[in-house]
């Protein structure tokens, strides 16, 4: 199962990138001196790569496995790792050392301005990823004998 915005909220994550890149190029063409123009085009770097990965944002539920990708980083979690989905929302886990990490999920963030329709949305999906984490509390839980 993949969690994922539709093409219009694909391409509005992706402004958070694209529009300084934007502002770089152009900043980059005025410049005469060498280090403004270098700075330009370091900023321009980072925000393509911002522009694609807030394109690409998503949450994939595998069998073994919820692989979150966001702005900077991409993270596969083991599903018996997983331990909570926070209100955030995000995903809370413990790896085989017994250490403790969060890792939010960005492309279900809730927003005040957004649309209601959105908002329904990403509240189904976080449903969705809860109840795919269900049945493997529900099987642990069981009595065995």
């Amino acid at each position: 199962m993949e969690l994922a915005p539709s093409r219009w909220g694909r391409t509005a994550n992706s402004c958070l990138g694209a529009l300084p890149a934007a502002g770089s190029i152009l900043y980059a063409a005025q410049a005469t001196a060498m280090i403004p123009r270098l700075s330009a085009c370091l900023v321009l770097f980072v925000s393509v790569i911002i522009a694609v990965r807030g394109y690409r944002l998503s949450v994939t539920c595998e069998n073994a496995e919820l692989t979150v990708r966001g702005y900077l980083r991409t993270r596969t979690i083991p599903r018996s790792s997983i331990t909570e989905i926070t209100d955030l929302p995000a995903v809370r886990w413990t790896d085989p050392k017994g250490n403790r990490h969060w890792s939010p999920m960005w492309v279900l963030q809730r927003g005040s301005g957004e649309i209601a329709g959105i908002t329904a949305s990403k509240e189904r999906q976080i449903a969705a990823l809860r109840n795919w984490l269900q049945p493997r509390k529900r099987r642990s839980a069981r009595p065995s004998g």
